[in-house]
């Protein structure tokens, strides 16, 4: 067979190898039987340094130009690659306009938001207001002003957190402990009767499957003249009512102690129907304010007497959802926050 015919064989059989690579790692090999190091192209020119000049001159034209015809076949065949690599990218990621829109789902506000946005909802039918205050706050607002001694166990690190700021006093700022100091800042810039709620984030040195770090409490004062503990019963009373959206309900009230109230007593709810008929449920803490509390507040507790409650906004959800465990509020948990969407 003449050069002219094997080097037609040659290009067909790279024309062969080239069309049968499918991809540009097959192609590379495939080139590399032609072009490469070893390759046929290379073993002819590494021939021609045995050659007379003449034939080394013609032998060296025919296989530069056999070179040049298999690096075309080779540069149409990567071009065809990467059309078609193109081509199916462009086929996957086609969008049909005549297909529905993909929707947007709707986000929702956390449980305990929503308990938030509940219990003022009911208290602000009851005729109370609203009140707001910073989350970082001075040792006075935060705990003398409520009759917290100094020695008072609630004013240590291990219970709360403390700031590497200070006050005009030279005390330590701090982040609330409870939400009291907006009932402080309310009552000092008005006059009674009042009646207030104190929403929001508190803090302390806490955590486990029934404690927080960063919690949420609301805070209730109602000040004035002739305000009792029978107001107050019958007050909270109807507020758990309209909370938990039933009247099969009983609350009691036991003896207890708190710097800022005295009497002092802790509430328990107790379910008449449901999977927790019958257990005593603490739900919150409350009391009649203490005189120094009122002197504090700027009013004259011969004139004037109220009383304060608190509850965890957590625990009014756990107990309304039936969860038993707080953590769930913070892991952000799909599968958990989609139960309340």
């Amino acid at each position: 067979m003449s050069g002219t015919g094997k080097d037609q064989q040659l290009v067909d059989e790279a024309r062969m190898a080239f069309h049968a690579a499918s991809d540009p790692a097959s192609l590379e090999n495939a080139k590399a039987r032609f072009l490469g190091k070893s390759g046929l192209i290379t073993e002819q020119l590494k021939k021609l340094g045995g050659l007379e000049p003449e034939q080394k001159k013609q032998e060296g034209a025919r296989i530069n130009a056999l070179k040049g015809e298999i690096e075309a076949l080779l540069s149409q065949r990567r071009e065809a690659l990467a059309q078609a690599q193109l081509a199916a990218k462009l086929a996957q990621d086609r969008l049909d306009i005549s297909m529905p829109g993909r929707g947007m789902s709707a986000g929702s506000l956390h449980p305990v938001m929503t308990t938030w946005q509940r219990v003022e909802a009911i208290f602000k039918s009851m005729g109370f207001d609203v009140a707001d205050g910073p989350e970082v706050e001075t040792d006075w607002t935060n705990f003398t002003a409520l009759n917290n001694p100094e020695n008072h166990p609630a004013r240590s690190m291990q219970d709360t957190f403390y700031l590497d700021l200070r006050d005009a006093d030279g005390l330590p700022l701090l982040l609330r402990t409870h939400t009291s100091p907006m009932q402080v800042r309310y009552a000092r810039s008005h006059q009674p009767p009042l009646r207030v709620i104190a929403p929001g984030r508190t803090y302390r040195v806490d955590s486990d499957a029934t404690h927080s770090p960063m919690f949420h409490q609301v805070e209730g004062l109602w000040l004035g003249e002739q305000v009792s503990f029978t107001d107050l019963k019958g007050l909270y009373f109807e507020f758990l009512c309209a909370f938990f959206e039933t009247k099969d309900l009983d609350i009691r009230f036991r003896p207890s102690f708190f710097p800022f109230t005295e009497p002092s007593a802790e509430v328990d709810m107790r379910f008449s129907t449901g999977p927790l008929k019958g257990r005593w449920l603490e739900i919150s803490g409350a009391g009649q304010v203490h005189p120094k509390v009122i002197q504090n507040f700027g009013f004259d507790p011969q004139e004037v007497i109220g009383f304060a409650f608190g509850s965890g906004l957590e625990r009014l959800t756990m107990l309304r959802y039936g969860i038993d465990d707080l953590r769930l509020f913070f892991e952000n948990d799909l599968r958990f926050l989609r139960r309340f969407a």
